[in-house]
């Protein structure tokens, strides 16, 4: 018959003492036995407090490695000349800040990366409402098109930035043939290099990729919502708009914090969209700080300078984020 530790033995010391106890038919070791064996053992206990500590210790190390030290460098080099084609770097205090100042650049790709994270992110947000109420309704072949209505999202940035340039190509792409088709043959253009209308297209290209991944995540809220809350509104003769404003908004309001808190961080960082799709061109017309930045680091080699400007966006960034706290807490109180 297989012997095993009783279920009182926590440590090893009382199982390994206890088990041989248990075979010679002894009764099993007291606290005050273990503590005494582990004292001429020389066993070291750690306390609770240390433990999580030491748990803790191998995420801190690769936060540390991956996140903390690349940011205290990225700011020590925003204040120095740093630059891939000098092999000295010194330190220029904040020149380089100065130097954004007189940037024009500079300035129209803050003014676009706030334009297109604003606009991006309040239309993936009503639309995605939309979706998502119309997702909840009973209607034919609504299963079918929650199955595939993630496909936008799942598609690679490269492949859908590839699908769009060819739709937007002038005289072969969908988009000029259907506009043919329709009687509007003077619009013919390579929408992508059109000055009027190449910004709006990189908005459509973040709205098509996007707007499905808000439309679940919001009906997932949704129907977390107690049906009874709607029940009990309708007895009150609430309408339509009075529960989706007193229900609805509020039930998935914790889904909407995390939603657009993502999506504004992810839209101002956002760099592959735009320097797939335009490059920033034509005419700088479709630049965002993050594509400027890159080619002030691997065209220029002016490390600095670039190192500068990521500082500025994440200062902006953290204003955001505390702002935009303060404010939902502000609304939660009330």
């Amino acid at each position: 018959m297989r012997e095993t530790c009783p279920t009182f033995m926590k440590t090893r010391e009382r199982c390994a003492v206890g088990r041989a106890d248990f075979l010679r038919g002894q009764p099993p070791m007291s606290a005050d036995h273990t503590s005494q064996l582990r004292k001429r053992l020389r066993v070291p206990v750690i306390r609770e407090s240390r433990q999580g500590a030491l748990l803790l210790l191998p995420a801190l190390i690769i936060m540390a490695v991956f996140t903390v030290y690349p940011l205290l460098d990225g700011l020590w080099m925003a204040l120095t000349d740093q630059n891939l084609l000098r092999k000295t770097i010194d330190f220029i205090g904040l020149n380089n800040f100065a130097r954004m100042l007189s940037d024009n650049v500079f300035w129209l790709s803050l003014e676009h990366s706030i334009e297109l994270t604003s606009l991006v992110v309040l239309f993936q947000f009503a639309l995605g409402l939309v979706l998502a109420w119309a997702m909840s309704q009973n209607l034919p072949g609504m299963t079918l098109f929650k199955s595939i209505i993630m496909a936008s999202w799942v598609i690679p940035v490269a492949a859908t930035v590839t699908m769009f340039k060819f739709m937007a190509q002038p005289d072969i792409g969908f988009i000029n043939i259907v506009l043919k088709a329709l009687g509007f043959s003077n619009l013919n253009r390579y929408w992508l290099g059109d000055l009027t209308f190449a910004f709006p297209f990189i908005m459509l290209l973040h709205l098509w990729r996007n707007v499905p991944f808000y439309g679940i995540a919001f009906l997932a809220a949704m129907q977390a919502i107690p049906k009874t809350y709607y029940e009990a509104a309708e007895i009150d003769g609430a309408n339509a708009w009075a529960r989706f404003r007193y229900i609805t908004l509020p039930g998935i309001r914790n889904m909407i914090t995390v939603m657009v808190t993502i999506h504004v961080l992810w839209t101002f960082n956002n760099f592959d969209f735009v320097w797939l799709a335009t490059g920033g061109g034509p005419v700088n017309v479709t630049d965002v700080l993050p594509t400027y930045i890159y080619r002030q680091s691997w065209s220029n080699y002016d490390l600095g300078y670039a190192a500068s400007m990521g500082t500025v966006m994440l200062v902006i960034l953290m204003i955001y984020f505390v702002v935009y706290m303060r404010v939902l807490e502000g609304q939660a109180r009330s």
